[in-house]
């Protein structure tokens, strides 16, 4: 969003600048679908025995 607004405000005129200022917008996709990837993978794991204690930060996940 920062390279946006400098995009906007100050126009820069380096050569490099355009393709520059999209890569957080594409770092930050790329990040999301890591996220997701993971977070599913995550939850399909093997689920633990029933009446095993779970520590409070498994829980909380």
């Amino acid at each position: 969003m920062t390279s946006a607004a400098v995009d906007a405000l100050l126009a820069p005129r380096a050569g490099w600048w355009g393709t520059v200022w999209p890569l957080p917008w594409w770092l930050f996709g790329a990040t999301a679908l890591a996220w997701v990837a993971l977070r599913a993978r995550e939850k399909t794991g093997p689920t633990p025995p029933p009446g095993c204690a779970r520590s409070d930060w498994e829980q909380a996940a």
